[in-house]
């Protein structure tokens, strides 16, 4: 199963989140459950090449935070991007990417959920107990516990099956969800801050389920 990590850096990383290690823990997640992993940096760029993968793994953060440079991506980012969701390559959303991507139309439509500062938050970072739909989600585990941080407050754009839930300031918030656009199998999940959400059992087996439903693997 060939699969691209869109990894955070230049102006899609931050001073928060530890790009380059999560998304090593993804890969070598993915990479031990049989998936030929690809990890790059120049996140436009790698778009272009979307089409070419069974799946590929957004873990990137959000280019509007404190970098000038906000001009559109390269118009071959932005077809690449559109040809793999019509052509049905999946896609697995992780934590901040959320907030990522923000010059492509087409990814908010995908995900279903949009970061909106100011807005959306997150209490300060601790350990979080998750709830699962074991129904809903082939492969998922049982609740489990997890150090990560708690979105709240994200705009929901369209319909989605939310597998998994945590505790918000007002009521339980998804934590993770499914959705389709087209061909294209779409899975979200707002965990993943640091190294310490990949030490929970749990959140691995999360992943992984979600991974194996995307990619129709």
């Amino acid at each position: 199963m060939k699969t691209l990590i869109l990894s955070g850096s230049g102006r899609y990383g931050d001073p928060w989140h530890p790009f380059p290690a999560t998304s090593r823990r993804i890969a070598m997640l993915l990479e031990d459950a049989g998936y030929d992993v690809a990890v790059r940096e120049d996140v436009d760029r790698a778009l272009a090449s979307a089409p070419e993968y069974d799946l590929v793994v957004v873990n990137a953060g959000d280019p509007w935070g404190d970098h000038e440079d906000v001009a559109p991506p390269d118009p071959a980012a932005q077809q690449g991007l559109s040809d793999a969701l019509n052509e049905g390559v999946g896609f697995l959303s992780m934590h901040i990417s959320v907030a990522s991507l923000r010059q492509y139309p087409s990814w908010a439509e995908a995900t279903g959920a949009i970061w909106v500062p100011g807005a959306s938050f997150h209490p300060e970072l601790g350990t979080a107990r998750v709830s699962l739909d074991r129904d809903a989600l082939p492969g998922a585990p049982d609740d489990f516990d997890v150090v990560d941080e708690r979105y709240c407050r994200l705009q929901f754009i369209g319909d989605r099956t939310v597998v998994a839930k945590h505790e918000g300031e007002h009521g339980p918030e998804p934590t993770a969800w499914l959705r389709n656009t087209g061909p294209a199998r779409i899975a979200v999940d707002v965990l993943g801050h640091d190294e310490r959400s990949y030490d929970s059992p749990g959140h691995r087996a999360l992943l992984l389920a979600l991974a194996t439903w995307a990619s129709r693997r």
